[in-house]
């Protein structure tokens, strides 16, 4: 995989929505410059709902030009930088198509893609769309969220280099779609032989599919 980052986002602004929390982070919008990478995400970069967004396991959040660009045929409608929620747009980098826990270097931090995004009603409500989360969920469009290894600094250019590449075989999207059984299992056993971190959230999803045989 070979591509670059085109923007880096961070929230502009808390937004409004329905719910326990009565607001959220995210409207994210691009920045210009070096922005600073730590353990728990982008500097300057918040998530309203930490029980469901944000920490270790979903500290960066990266989405492909190439599936906004499908989205946005589908739609009928530009989709900015940034209108996922998304903290990293990246072009040339098969960001669905990535195996769990491979590991990325982008700029002077390190990454590792640590799990999937389980779109919720906020991202329905913000992006005014009819059965969005349903829609969303069937496309298999995903992206992926990503564990920081090394703290740095990314910025807009910025190449993203696979370092390494767990064995098991199961992607993004495929993880997204199915969860099955069988990728579980093989999620666990490759997590088992020290190729990736398992982390609290994707640890529930392995055990309820495993839950589900």
């Amino acid at each position: 995989m070979s591509g670059r980052v085109l923007a880096v986002c961070v929230v502009a602004q808390l937004t409004s929505v329905r719910g326990r929390v009565g607001v959220s982070g995210i409207d994210k919008r691009p920045v210009d410059g070096p922005v600073k990478v730590r353990d728990l995400g982008l500097f300057g970069d918040l998530q309203a709902d930490r029980a469901h967004h944000g920490g270790e396991e979903k500290a960066v959040y990266v989405y492909a030009d190439e599936s906004m660009t499908r989205w946005e045929s589908e739609l009928g409608r530009e989709l900015p930088h940034g209108h996922f929620g998304e903290n990293l747009r990246t072009r040339g980098v098969a960001v669905d198509d990535a195996i769990v826990g491979e590991r990325w270097r982008i700029g002077t931090a390190e990454f590792q893609v640590s799990t999937v995004r389980n779109p919720c009603s906020t991202f329905e409500q913000w992006m005014g769309e009819p059965r969005w989360v349903k829609r969303f969920q069937q496309s298999g469009l995903c992206g992926a969220y990503l564990r920081v290894l090394r703290p740095g600094a990314v910025e807009a250019g910025d190449d993203v280099e696979v370092l390494s590449r767990p064995g098991h075989g199961v992607t993004v999207s495929q993880w997204f779609v199915e969860r099955s059984a069988a990728d579980a299992r093989a999620l666990l056993a490759s997590a088992g032989a020290g190729e990736f971190v398992v982390g609290e959230r994707l640890r529930a999803h392995i055990e309820s599919a495993l839950g589900r045989a």
